[in-house]
């Protein structure tokens, strides 16, 4: 399980401070296993999401996120060094693509936030398709993750919940070797409704 000394530093002096912040509380870690390539695919709330995830796993997850963070060189150093790579995003970016698939080859951990950006409202927005590409080209199993605050937003001294939910896998999605943009599409409502059903659990 190899991770970068930077990425191990950072999680093991948040993760206290996150205790102390947001109360949080995580359920279903032992859904994602020691080793294997897997897509981390969650919604996506607030700036604090990435360390959230990274509090559910030992292993380190690999993100995409928006080039415009990347623009400072020594910000862009400090994110690729804690396991981001830059996605331009709303373009098809197929360098992003080719970068995760290389991750998942490598056995590694693949995070993606469905929805491609933060919501305001805290409800669900309309997924996109990169987790289902990824999932389909590369054969590898989706983790669907529901990061749900008390009052939809990320606010601290409040409780957090932080459910992962069961690997579902390209076949379970109804993705094959043909699949195209309308299977994608539909990959992605179905990992949408997975994440859904995991904050509707933890909601009761």
């Amino acid at each position: 399980m190899k991770r970068s000394p930077l990425y191990v530093i950072g999680r093991t002096l948040l993760m206290p401070i996150f205790k102390l912040l947001f109360f949080y509380k995580i359920n279903g870690k032992e859904n994602v296993p020691d080793d294997g390539p897997y897509i981390i695919c969650s919604n996506h709330l607030s700036n604090c999401d990435p360390v959230f995830l990274a509090i559910t796993q030992k292993r380190q997850i690999y993100y995409m996120a928006k080039i415009e963070l990347f623009k400072n060189p020594v910000m862009g150093w400090l994110y690729r060094h804690l396991g981001a790579f830059p996605v331009q995003r709303g373009a098809g970016d197929g360098k992003a693509i080719n970068e995760a698939e290389n991750i998942v080859r490598d056995g590694k951990l693949l995070g993606i936030f469905i929805e491609g950006t933060r919501s305001k409202t805290g409800e669900f927005l309309r997924p996109k398709s990169g987790a289902a590409i990824v999932a389909q080209k590369m054969n590898v199993p989706v983790v669907p993750v529901c990061i749900t605050p008390k009052n939809k937003k990320i606010r601290a001294f409040q409780k957090v919940t932080v459910s992962v939910g069961k690997p579902m896998t390209a076949q379970e999605l109804g993705l094959d070797e043909n699949s195209g943009g309308e299977a994608y599409r539909s990959a992605s409502r179905k990992i949408m409704a997975e994440i859904q059903k995991l904050r509707e659990n933890d909601l009761k």
